[in-house]
């Protein structure tokens, strides 16, 4: 079955734009809400549900709740919590489902819903395509004495910050390490600083102060640079940027310096094989990680399993084969020891570690191997159009193809949460790597 409606990371778009309405948002709570209670009985069934801090989570948290509670559901209400709580606490407070209201990096007139089943992982494409079906078909509601509750759960950040904080190794502390911990006016913005403070360090906030319209503005993983003058400015031994709902992390080292998901997962990669901790002696990426990050791995006699792009497909790979480390470039890092999804918040805790194990600065743990040069740039479409069809860009993708061929690679893909072809490029030769990228680049604009 063929999904229309969700992308690589559940349901997402503009506010108030289809499909991210709230009557949509109603059709989709009733559609879950029966496809996890098909019982149709009077057994209790439990739906937690976790939102960053957009202005639209609001009105989204009610529409969810309205579906989801007219097929018989009863609704815990987190409030704004990272992604990756609402994984944790799916199954640890024995729920059907896990709700996320976030559109994670993307802009605050954005949002979307991601789904997590009763073990805390992402749902399957073919669930989502049942989910799809029952949206079309139509969900008959429960009876008048079945409809379900809803309530306000007022621990579960707590919840969370005990458990990130069990993810560090016991007995050790972060005492006299100065950390600027960026979390983009999101899901993290109280629950990460805690987190920092409460392992000792010296904590200066970034992109703290959430007012619904301000997430990921000019901070976060996707705009570090504010992060990165800070950890400079007050003489910072890390940075730590999380993005809207803090399931990806990049790191600023003490230079001011980013480091980017590859390069953590070298670091965990190359200590957790020497420790035997590694299963599978394998890393899950994707196809966008970095050619050198293959390298780092196949020279130590690691390996690297590529996957599609997104999280769920690199947490689907690693369940399939029983790995326990994986991630993406951009920043979300999977340890399946610890979490179900990605965790940035952990993953920069795993950093604080090793330098604390070390003795070594962020400088020395963020550059595990020589990047080959990689050039990634998007070309924004408007709906309905379809681009990558054109002729002329088709003619442009294989004379690309063709002129690295022993080269370097090329990657041509439509993003699966915006509007948004990707050309991305790696090439030892950075003029031949500029000239195939910018000249399919510009055939995609003029095909828009």
């Amino acid at each position: 079955m063929t999904r229309k409606l969700f992308g690589t990371d559940g349901v997402r778009g503009t506010a108030n734009v289809h499909p991210m309405t709230a009557e949509m948002a109603l059709r989709i709570g009733a559609a879950v809400g029966r496809y996890f209670r098909r019982d149709g009985g009077s057994t209790v069934h439990r739906v937690v549900i976790g939102k960053d801090t957009r202005l639209s989570g609001y009105m989204f948290e009610n529409a969810l709740t309205a579906g989801l509670t007219s097929t018989g559901m009863n609704v815990l209400l987190l409030g704004p919590v990272p992604t990756p709580a609402v994984g944790l606490l799916t199954p640890s407070m024995r729920a059907d489902l896990g709700v996320m209201i976030s559109a994670s990096h993307n802009p605050a007139s954005d949002n979307g819903i991601k789904f997590f089943g009763p073990d805390g992982f992402k749902l399957s494409d073919e669930a989502e395509a049942e989910i799809e079906q029952l949206i079309e078909q139509g969900v008959e509601p429960a009876k008048a004495q079945n409809i379900g509750r809803a309530k306000r759960i007022d621990d579960g950040r707590f919840r969370y910050v005990e458990r990130v904080k069990s993810t560090f190794p016991a007995g050790m502390r972060l005492d006299g390490i100065k950390v600027v911990i960026d979390c983009a006016n999101g899901a993290a913005y109280r629950a990460a600083p805690e987190v920092l403070w409460e392992l000792g360090a010296d904590v200066i906030p970034v992109g703290v102060t959430p007012d619904g319209r301000n997430i990921n503005l000019d901070c976060g993983s996707t705009k570090p640079r504010v992060a990165a003058e800070t950890v400079v400015a007050h003489g910072a031994d890390l940075g730590i940027c999380l993005d809207g709902d803090a399931d990806r992390v990049i790191l600023i080292d003490e230079k001011g310096h980013v480091a980017d998901g590859d390069q953590i997962m070298a670091l965990l990669a190359a200590r957790w094989a020497d420790e035997g901790r590694l299963k599978g002696n394998a890393l899950v990426a994707t196809v966008m990680s970095n050619l050198g990050l293959e390298r780092f791995l196949t020279a130590r006699g690691l390996r690297l399993e590529r996957t599609g792009v997104g999280d769920r497909y690199v947490v689907e790979r690693m369940r399939a084969g029983g790995f326990n480390l994986g991630g993406e470039q951009s920043g979300h890092i999977v340890m399946t020891d610890y979490a179900t999804t990605g965790d940035g918040l952990m993953a920069g805790l795993q950093f604080l570690a090793e330098m604390v194990r070390t003795g070594q600065p962020a400088s020395a743990l963020t550059g595990s191997f020589e990047k080959v040069p990689q050039l990634l740039q998007n070309v924004r479409y408007a709906e309905g159009q379809t681009p990558l069809e054109a002729a002329s860009v088709q003619k442009a993708i294989a004379a690309a193809e063709a002129a690295l061929i022993g080269k370097g690679r090329l990657l041509i893909r439509k993003s699966g949460t915006e509007p948004l072809v990707r050309v991305m490029a790696e090439c030892e030769d950075e003029a031949l790597l500029l000239q195939v990228v910018e000249g399919i680049v510009a055939e995609v604009k003029a095909a828009v």
